[in-house]
């Protein structure tokens, strides 16, 4: 039998995690081997800002990933993500170069090439990954798949992810330093929507917000395209630090308040009795600092305001909520997106988010499923139940992309992300080929 194993690595704010599977390709089965995860430094809005110490969480996870399989792991596919992450919308034009007009693969890498060749904003910018959006033919839009057609002219839309170069250069210096090789870097808002939408989805329209601990992001989808994305600066960390800074407690403390809260603004979930915290079964006014690094509800205890943590949390989920608005006006407007909003990654876990956002996209919104069971071939597995919390979508989406590329070419131990556009443009191509 052949199997195709694959390490796949995200690297978050608050942590890292790396999931090693195996496909049968014979039988399409999946099966995850082992699951790690560890606190990380060195990371911050979901960018790699001291590359030595995140090397350090790194070397961790896959150590344990090595020893768990018993298999030195050396190549992952891994994402780039944080704010300086941006969109691009391109076209390429091409003329068709066979003598009977039929369009054949090369023209096809032509076009996609002539997309490329764009002026980027600024300066260290480059295109990490290359998303097709449509061909059109002889001035005819609508065409997936323009080999063998027929036609003197052929065109594409495209969207390009791009991003400012000194964060792609700092996530390889942590890998590099931790002896791991990337074999493939994902731009991070595409990550997680292999494992947290369907095909119907995006066929209908959806939008997905991802809410991980130091970044947001935002992906708009519609007839099974990706149409835009955006990455900002905030995220589920930035609740907990209010909270802790509002109250003057603990990091820890500040977590499980969080976590006990509903979030619509001015309209939180009525708990049946209010919360309260104590410290070594003593009475403690939360408006002063908290010592212990462990707190538990209380047989009896001081209560504290719920309006003031309403308004904290609620003005920070406000913030997010209203970004993502912002940054896909075009396609909310018309409301046009009939599968609506799906939640994913580890802040979605707020209680009442959903609930909210129907509230203030005016669109149907869920959490997203657990991503285990969004990718397809996955056999059931101790290691697996490990990773069914939405924190884990990005690093099942890694895998289950990879899983689908299923390319000698980017899998094989001699190929290394170079920073350039040449392995993409091979899972670009990958999808053409018969």
């Amino acid at each position: 039998m052949k199997y195709l194993t694959i390490t796949a690595l995200d690297i978050g704010t608050n942590s890292v995690k790396a999931i090693c599977a195996e496909k049968d390709l014979k039988t399409g089965e999946i099966k995850i081997l082992a699951v790690s995860q560890a606190p990380c430094l060195g990371v911050r809005g979901g960018e790699v800002v001291r590359p030595e110490q995140a090397a350090i969480a790194i070397a961790e996870v896959i150590g344990q990933i090595s020893q768990a399989t018993n298999r030195k792991i050396n190549e992952v596919i891994t994402a780039v993500g944080g704010s300086h992450i941006f969109s691009m919308a391109s076209q390429g034009l091409v003329s068709v170069s066979r003598a009977d007009q039929h369009i054949s693969q090369e023209d096809v890498q032509r076009v996609l090439k002539a997309a490329q060749a764009v002026s980027l904003p600024g300066k260290n910018k480059e295109i990490i990954d290359v998303f097709t959006q449509e061909f059109l033919i002889d001035g005819e839009g609508g065409v997936k798949n323009p080999i063998g057609l027929l036609g003197n002219r052929l065109e594409v839309k495209v969207l390009l992810a791009c991003l400012f170069s000194p964060v792609l250069e700092n996530l390889e210096k942590a890998l590099i330093q931790a002896n791991i090789k990337p074999i493939d870097v994902a731009a991070g808002p595409m990550a997680s929507s292999k494992a947290a939408l369907n095909y119907e989805q995006k066929e209908l329209g959806v939008l997905l917000l991802e809410i991980g601990a130091g970044a947001t992001s935002v992906a708009v989808f519609e007839k099974g395209d990706l149409q835009d994305f955006a990455v900002f600066p905030v995220g589920s960390a930035n609740i907990t630090n209010d909270i802790a800074i509002g109250f003057r407690t603990e990091i820890q403390t500040a977590e499980k308040l969080k976590l006990d809260l509903a979030v619509s603004p001015g309209a939180m979930v009525k708990k049946a009795k209010p919360l309260s915290y104590k410290k070594a079964k003593q009475k403690i006014d939360l408006a002063e600092p908290i010592a212990s690094q462990k707190s538990e509800l209380p047989e009896t205890g001081i209560p504290f305001s719920q309006k003031f943590l309403d308004n904290i949390v609620g003005s920070r989920v406000n913030e997010i909520f209203s970004e993502a608005q912002k940054a896909m006006k075009k396609y909310l407007i018309n409301q046009s997106l009939a599968a609506g909003v799906v939640l994913t990654g580890g802040g979605s876990k707020l209680p009442g988010l959903a609930e909210y956002g129907r509230q203030k996209f005016k669109l149907p919104c869920r959490l997203a499923p657990s991503p285990l069971s969004m990718v397809p071939g996955l056999s059931q597995s101790a290691e697996a139940a490990n990773c069914h919390e939405p924190q884990w979508a990005a690093c099942l989406g890694l895998l289950a992309n990879g899983f689908e590329v299923n390319d000698d070419d980017i899998f094989s131990t001699e190929t290394a992300h170079s920073g350039g556009i040449k392995d993409k443009l091979k899972k670009v191509m990958k999808s053409f080929l018969p």
